[in-house]
């Protein structure tokens, strides 16, 4: 149970104490009291056990939500991010940039950020072109890439600003969130299938 649970549960108590003595006052059979009573506690023990796994149901409501739409599953709260392993095995972040949801896989082995050309086009983002290209080694051999700046990532209610990313059209359909992305929060983890980035 988490501590900000506390007062709902002084509050469940309060309520059950108020309806046992409005119950006492109508002077019933002690079996309908035994069914009444009952009623209410499973009432306010379902009640109970939603507030106390809110952060796991809101992962499970994120789940089937990625299931039906395709989105990955991911869901943001005042602890951070949260995303659920995809079914190919890796971890998938839904971003806006320039208003425009971006999918980017995560990984943790990359130290920049990658966005392909296509992506690039769609979302305005264009190269710097006061930098020189930069050679980078991938999976698939030595490329090169260029260097821009995003404004802005916003993914739920949290913002990395003046982001460093690089562009080529040699990473296919694929954009990745690097570890300049992952070090702009406070620390991020891995339990299981769930990733957890905090800020």
């Amino acid at each position: 149970m988490y501590n900000d649970d506390a007062p709902y549960l002084i509050y469940a108590i309060m309520l059950l104490v108020l309806m046992a003595s409005g119950l006492i006052a109508r002077r019933l059979p002690m079996k309908q009291y035994a069914k009444m009573i009952a009623a209410w506690a499973g009432i306010f023990a379902v009640a109970f056990v939603i507030m106390s796994f809110r952060p796991e149901m809101s992962m499970a409501w994120e789940r089937i939500k990625g299931e039906l739409t395709g989105a990955p599953r991911q869901s943001s709260d005042e602890q951070g991010i949260r995303l659920v392993r995809q079914d190919d095995g890796h971890f998938w972040l839904r971003a806006a940039i320039n208003n425009q949801n971006v999918d980017f896989m995560v990984d943790s082995g990359a130290t920049t950020t990658a966005i392909n050309a296509n992506t690039a086009r769609q979302i305005g983002l264009k190269a710097d072109s006061s930098k020189l290209p930069i050679e980078l080694e991938t999976a698939n051999g030595r490329i090169s890439v260029a260097s821009a700046t995003v404004p802005s990532i916003v993914v739920g209610e949290y913002q990395v600003d003046e982001h460093d990313v690089v562009i080529s059209d040699k990473f296919g359909d694929t954009n990745v969130v690097g570890m300049n992305f992952l070090d702009s929060f406070g620390s991020w983890s891995v339990t299981g299938d769930v990733m957890q980035l905090k800020p």
